[in-house]
């Protein structure tokens, strides 16, 4: 089965929640698991609520990264979503797991885009011919 990308739904519960609540710790924590992913950041925007909780995403070439905080619940919920074979996201989901301390986290996968049980491989990328009219 081939699929355009993989999508990673992450719980993080039992967190650290002074790191859940720092601004400057979620973001780095995120972008610092792109890098390790060696996935291309595009952009970079988080918001901090008040009193408290930060939702946040890196938008990256593959896709993104994003998350939303509860520190009153000791809990992150974090989306990691790739397109191609050339970014892990295993990777960036074991950084963030550790960076923010979880002791009981859980992952689901899910391929997004599935669209041939053959093995083919298509870019993920699209190709100027691919942006051409239709006549």
């Amino acid at each position: 089965m081939y699929a355009l990308g993989t999508h990673l739904l992450v719980e993080l519960r039992d967190c650290n929640p002074a790191i859940l609540r720092s601004l400057e710790n979620v973001r780095d924590a995120l972008v610092s698991a792109a890098k390790e992913a060696k996935a291309t950041i595009i952009d970079i925007s988080f918001h901090e609520f008040n009193p408290f909780g930060i939702s946040g995403m890196v938008v990256i070439a593959e896709s993104h990264l994003s998350i939303h905080t509860w520190p009153e619940y000791n809990y992150a919920a974090v989306d990691i979503f790739t397109c191609g074979d050339v970014i892990k996201p295993e990777v960036a989901a074991a950084s963030i797991i550790e960076r923010f301390e979880s002791k009981s986290p859980s992952m689901v996968e899910m391929k997004r885009g599935i669209l041939s049980h053959e093995n083919v491989k298509l870019p993920h990328k699209v190709s100027p011919s691919v942006l051409e009219p239709v006549v």
